[in-house]
């Protein structure tokens, strides 16, 4: 049975081929937070190549609007090309092969995703002018997701200000709205400055600021029995006081990234754990200095466009992958274990399948959320009604941030996930700017949830974006 299509699709059909060359490009040049220049000035000069009016950001180097149509309802769609240290792979094999030893890799497939949300937007574009109706569409080319909170920083700043609807997706292993759940988190970074001094001759007179990281550890592992078992608390050593252990250290530096399931969940452990950080501090009787770098608010889910979009999925059916995709995700799963494959199943409710790829749509309550991770997405949705879809572009089983992802990331799979993504947004666009129930309904919900929980952006207006921390 044939399946109806929209208008809007067509512009995807048209404009595809140049957007799957983007997302090869800038998979070619990876490129960490804050420092995507590359991948920047390529959606820059595709934007201005189609017709939109191009703005920047004032802070943020590497982030860019395009902005097309006139008068109407705002839809923003959301893209990102942040890539990942340590990941560097060649594409297309199914074995562990860097390209450049320790280098970058796009193991979340952002490559991808900025790619098929540009390419969204041109099909909305041309889809308004054909059709003549009011209404704005912007491409939100957003840096640094993998830790930076870029759209953290531009919530703040008032670049969604007068947006009415928000649009995005995530290359993924399945096909779904992806449901409204993510974790809060804020990034902190502790500077323990303490006292040198021979740790021989004369300890006594040395206050260690490597003790005061240890003791912060200790008091934060105790903590997590005490904290909600959705919680989560990571750090990582940025600067142990040196290499030489005959001096006492008197400065060392440790970030903590601090997670919960709510917002103001949130705010109450980041508070706990800096009166962790002066305790040891005390104890140590050395001075702490605290400093956030980033902040990411929990996803806002909204009903009514969530339906539109699981309509939209279901409208346009599986991606559609062929034999060669198939054969080159079952050699991928081969790199695999069997715990990864059947993870992948059981986080989506589903039966195990012989299948590498999935084709289905997946049901819209079938998504466990007891295993979640976080995205800036989420600050975006406490201001603007906002929806995402997860599509199929990579073999089951794939673990996120791994060579595995990086080495589909080129894949006729990938590009093949690229347009129905671009479709499944461009057509959540095209239903909201031609129903104005639709975005009263959306507009409604998000008020709604509003009355109810108060918002606090999780960066302050003392944070400045942690432009320099992928050279740490």
């Amino acid at each position: 049975m044939l399946r109806s299509t929209k208008p809007v699709w067509e512009f995807v059909e048209c404009h595809k081929t140049k957007c799957f060359a983007l997302s090869d490009r800038i998979w070619g040049r990876p490129e960490e937070n804050y420092q995507e220049f590359f991948a920047f000035s390529e959606h820059r000069q595709t934007l201005a190549s189609e017709g939109f009016t191009v703005s920047e950001f004032a802070g943020i180097p590497t982030a860019v609007m395009g902005e097309a149509g006139e008068g109407g309802p705002v839809i923003a769609i959301l893209g990102e090309y942040d890539a990942l240290p340590g990941l560097s792979q060649e594409a297309g094999v199914a074995e562990q092969r860097p390209l450049v030893p320790g280098g970058s890799g796009h193991g979340c497939g952002h490559n991808m995703l900025g790619s098929a949300s540009l390419l969204a937007a041109v099909a909305v574009k041309n889809w308004l002018t054909r059709a003549g109706l009011p209404g704005r569409v912007r491409y939100y080319g957003c840096p640094a997701e993998e830790g930076g909170s870029g759209k953290s920083f531009l919530v703040r700043d008032g670049a969604f200000d007068d947006v009415d609807v928000a649009i995005c997706w995530h290359p993924s292993a399945f096909t779904c709205v992806w449901p409204a759940a993510s974790l809060a988190c804020a990034e902190l970074e502790f500077t323990f400055h303490g006292r040198a001094a021979h740790a021989a001759a004369a300890p006594h007179l040395g206050r260690s600021a490597l003790d005061a990281v240890e003791l912060m550890s200790v008091g934060v592992n105790y903590m997590r029995e005490h904290m909600p078992s959705s919680a989560r608390v990571h750090y990582a050593l940025v600067d142990g006081g040196g290499i030489a252990p005959n001096v006492v250290q008197p400065r060392a530096v440790v970030r903590h990234l601090v997670r919960a399931l709510k917002l103001d969940e949130m705010w109450g452990l980041v508070e706990r754990v800096k009166k962790i950080a002066e305790g040891a501090a005390l104890m140590t009787e050395t001075r702490v200095e605290i400093k956030q770098l980033s902040g990411e608010a929990n996803l806002v889910p909204n009903a009514p466009l969530e339906e539109v979009m699981h309509a939209n999925l279901i409208q346009l059916g599986g991606v559609g992958f062929d034999s060669y995709d198939m054969e080159f995700a079952r050699r991928i799963q081969s790199t695999l274990s069997s715990d990864d494959i059947r993870s992948a199943y059981g986080r989506y409710g589903l039966p195990v399948s012989s299948d590498p790829l999935s084709s289905q749509i997946c049901p819209p309550d079938g998504f466990r959320t007891d295993s979640l991770g976080s995205t800036d997405v989420g600050t975006v949705s406490w201001v603007v009604p906002t929806v995402q879809c997860l599509v199929s572009s990579y073999a089951i089983g794939t673990p996120g941030h791994s060579w595995q992802l990086v080495a589909q990331g080129k894949s006729p799979a990938a590009h093949k996930g690229i347009a129905f993504a671009a479709k499944a947004m461009a057509g959540v666009a095209a239903d909201v700017l031609s129903d104005p129930a639709l975005l009263a309904a959306a507009k409604e919900a998000l008020a709604d949830f509003r009355k109810d929980n108060n918002f606090k952006n999780p960066v302050g207006p003392e944070a400045a974006p942690p432009l320099s921390m992928a050279a740490k």
